[in-house]
């Protein structure tokens, strides 16, 4: 087990290195920069700017430059957001996206096992087709439209819930984002969970359970749980990294200061040292949730590890 996980680490640092390579050069050729606005900026301002930043370097040493910086855990000044660096803009940031998006997904985890166990073992039931119904609203309907729904429903029409914002940290406002998020990510778990679950209690090992006499829960419980897992854990890794990406919408619907407004904001004002953190950062969260996958996945089948 130790090997493989070892390899697999191996494995992610070229992957790192790629990304950030490939976000850095993308960046820069793109046209405009981080001071081209609307007013006119003097010649000489301009010069003093890019020679703080080494906008004025060839673009390799810029990229020296950075990789140096990103080595010793700093990813530099925004060029944008005045006396700021991305560091402190990041950690203010990230526990709001951490949050809503882990209180979402492991809410998702629960709730789409469950309500596919359940809609598997009780086929063509009111449960199945309750179940069918939530997943392929879930999966059909966008974020950036269930979001405002749920705005008008529960903030406008019904006044129990606030329509926006964050107030530190206060429950009420984050039962809306993370109800959009859970029932985005528990569509797509329970409809693999339900596909799994019917196939593992087709096979044969179950039905050798079922000719000794044990009971239906001994063999859900005892020997279809961990073969049902193994599709489940392989898609909560990218559902948890798609869930980062939506929190792009979810932030933005419900005025959240998290990852995604600074995503939209560092995008918008080509700041280079801002989105590259962002960049550099979202890799390395989903680089080390695809890892816990593969661990996950080796811990439930011991044949991956070989």
């Amino acid at each position: 087990m130790w090997t493989y996980t070892l390899r697999r680490v191996l494995l992610t640092l070229p992957t790192l290195l790629l990304v950030i390579t490939v976000c850095y050069l993308l960046l820069h050729f793109t046209p405009g920069g981080p001071f081209d606005t609307e007013r006119k900026i003097p010649a000489e301002v301009l010069a003093n700017l890019q020679a703080k930043y080494h906008l004025n370097d060839p673009l390799w040493k810029q990229y020296l430059f950075y990789l140096r910086d990103l080595l010793h855990g700093d990813l530099g000044a925004s060029f944008r957001y005045a006396d700021w660096k991305v560091d402190d803009l990041v950690r203010s940031a990230l526990p709001v996206s951490l949050m809503v998006g882990g209180i979402s997904m492991v809410l998702a985890v629960i709730l789409g096992v469950a309500l596919g166990m359940i809609a598997a073992l009780y086929r063509n039931s009111p449960a199945d087709y309750l179940l069918m119904l939530i997943s392929n609203f879930g999966s059909v309907v966008p974020s950036f439209v269930i979001g405002p729904v749920l705005i008008l429903l529960f903030a406008i029409k019904l006044k129990w819930l606030p329509a926006g914002g964050w107030n530190g940290y206060d429950p009420r406002f984050m039962v809306l984002p993370v109800t959009l998020l859970t029932l985005i990510s528990m569509a797509t778990i329970g409809r693999v969970t339900r596909a799994s679950l019917i196939e593992v209690m087709n096979a044969g090992f179950i039905r050798t359970a079922r000719a000794k006499g044990l009971p239906r829960r001994t063999i859900v419980m005892r020997h279809a749980l961990r073969p049902m897992l193994l599709p489940v854990v392989s898609v909560i890794g990218p559902l948890a990294i798609a869930s980062i990406t939506a929190a792009v919408v979810t932030e933005s619907v419900f005025s959240l200061p998290g990852l995604g407004k600074l995503i939209v904001n560092g995008a918008g004002n080509r700041d280079y040292t801002l989105v590259l953190g962002l960049v550099v950062l979202v890799t390395v969260v989903s680089v080390v949730l695809n890892l816990l996958v593969d661990l996950a996945y080796a811990a439930l089948d011991p044949k991956i590890r070989y």
